[in-house]
Parts: structure tokens; C-alpha cells; sequence
């Protein structure tokens, strides 16, 4: 039941969708007694688009969340590491199963620290977690992973595939079960870096010690902090995106999946 209404509610609370129903409601109620109310709600609609899209809102909400997490973060060369884990996101399964070859989105990073981290410990399992994150299901992303993997001359028995997770949670829970990590192990966590504080959350919830890994920063750092954005689509893409993660972040302590609001 926590998957479809979070994704419900996550469609009607996505700032760009919320603003866009503002306003269509009040057009729709330019034609009946509430005429000065529907007016109000569609000049209240732009006002938040134009805000939400050109104003710094989007870096204000993301850098908290990106500088959660050491940048310095990860394992050397030469560091004892059991396994790594790359959390879905970066690939687009709809396009992948139609195109017949691999398509990345702009978190393409956590696939290519993949590769890197494969490379610099040899002795570690590669996982990846993920599985279709739409609410009447589709192909998951673990089903376009192996090609690309062994592409970046990663051997086919160090990969495992988890492909059931849906959420965040799911990765947690999926993944724990899948390798059943030892006392004294060391595991990456590998995700964007606006979604590690979540995802740290969930894998201590579960009682799976990892280390952060952030990669795929979306924000240069304080200077964002008062640049405005040049194109209200990056804008208005950057808030949905910081304000999603806080949005599960605080559905996530209210559920129980995390122990903090900001792990």
C-alpha cells in the first residue's frame, strides 16, 4: 500500500505539478461564481512557477542534502573493500527496451563510478539494485545492466543483480537479503549525492553498514546558493527533484524506514 500512495502522492506534490493544477483549477473556476478566486489561484500559479523556476529555491533545497556526505568520500587503491552497491536511477528502462541498447540519464555518474570502483577493487562484488520504480510496474533497470557492466570489463561473476526493488527501502531490504553481509565487511553505497542521506538512512535501518559513496553532484557548491537559474525548465527540474527527496525523507522517519529526519 506505501508504494502506490507514495507515488500518487509524490505525482500531486511535485512543486511543477502542483503549481500547474493551481492554475488550471482557477481557469476552470473563471467560468463559474468563483471568478476572483480563480483569478487569484492562477496568478498565485505563475508567481510560484516563476519562483520555483528562476529563483536559487532548487540549490537552496539541494545543497543541504548534497552536503550530507563528505565529497572526499569513498575507498583508496589500496583499501580492503568486500563489495559495492549501485542503487537504480540511472538508466531509463522504457527507452533501453525500445532502443535495444542502454540509456542513461543525466545520474549516468553512479554507472560510471561503477566502472572506476570496479577497476581499483578487483576483489569486490559489484551489485546492482533496481527494479521499475512505476506504479503499474514495466521492465526493471537490472534487466539492461549486465551488457554495460561486462562493457567496462567488469567479469560476470562479480556482478549481482537485484531487480525487485521498487523504492529506496526495497533496495535496502532486497539487497541485504540477496548478499547477506558479514560482520567486518566494507560495502560502498553508490548513488547521487542528493540521495545518499536517504539511502544511508534506509541501509542502517536494516541493520547493513555501508559507506557513502556520493557521486552525480547537481549543485557547484554556496555560490548556487544565490544563482539564479537562466531557463525556468532547470529551475523548475531542480526543485522537483530536492523537494522530492525532503518529501521521502520525512515520509520515510513517519514510516519507520529511516531513524532520523536527515540520517
Amino acid at each position: 500500500m506505501f508504494f502506490p500512495l507514495s507515488k500518487i502522492f509524490g505525482f500531486v506534490a511535485l512543486p511543477s505539478n502542483l503549481m500547474m493544477l493551481v492554475g488550471l483549477i482557477g481557469a476552470a473556476l473563471l467560468f463559474t461564481r468563483r471568478k476572483r478566486l480563480g483569478q487569484g489561484m492562477m496568478i498565485a500559479s505563475l508567481l510560484m512557477l516563476a519562483i520555483a523556476g528562476w529563483s536559487p529555491l532548487g540549490n537552496w533545497l539541494m545543497a543541504p542534502l548534497e552536503d550530507r556526505f563528505s565529497a572526499g568520500r569513498g575507498a583508496g587503491a589500496q583499501d580492503s573493500v568486500n563489495g559495492i552497491i549501485i542503487l537504480g536511477g540511472a538508466i531509463s528502462p522504457e527507452v533501453s527496451g525500445a532502443r535495444g541498447s542502454v540509456a542513461l540519464n543525466e545520474a549516468a555518474e553512479r554507472m560510471t563510478a561503477a566502472a572506476d570502483l570496479a577497476r581499483r577493487h578487483p576483489a569486490a562484488r559489484i551489485v546492482f539494485s533496481g527494479g521499475s520504480g512505476q506504479l503499474f510496474g514495466g521492465a526493471a533497470e537490472a534487466d539492461f545492466v549486465l551488457p554495460l557492466f561486462e562493457s567496462f570489463g567488469i567479469a560476470r561473476e562479480r556482478i549481482i543483480l537485484e531487480g525487485r526493488s521498487r523504492n529506496t527501502a526495497e533496495n535496502a531490504r532486497f539487497t541485504k537479503e540477496l548478499v547477506q553481509p558479514k560482520a567486518g565487511e566494507r560495502w560502498l553505497l553508490v548513488t547521487s549525492a542528493y540521495h545518499m542521506p536517504r539511502s544511508i538512512g534506509v541501509f542502517r535501518n536494516e541493520g547493513f553498514a555501508v559507506d557513502a559513496y556520493p557521486v552525480d553532484w547537481r549543485t557547484a557548491g554556496p555560490a548556487d546558493v544565490a544563482r539564479p537559474f537562466g531557463a525556468m525548465s532547470a529551475g523548475l527540474g531542480r526543485t522537483d527533484a530536492a523537494l522530492h527527496e525532503w518529501l521521502g525523507l520525512l515520509a520515510y522517519r513517519l514510516t519507520g524506514r529511516t531513524a532520523k529526519l536527515l540520517p
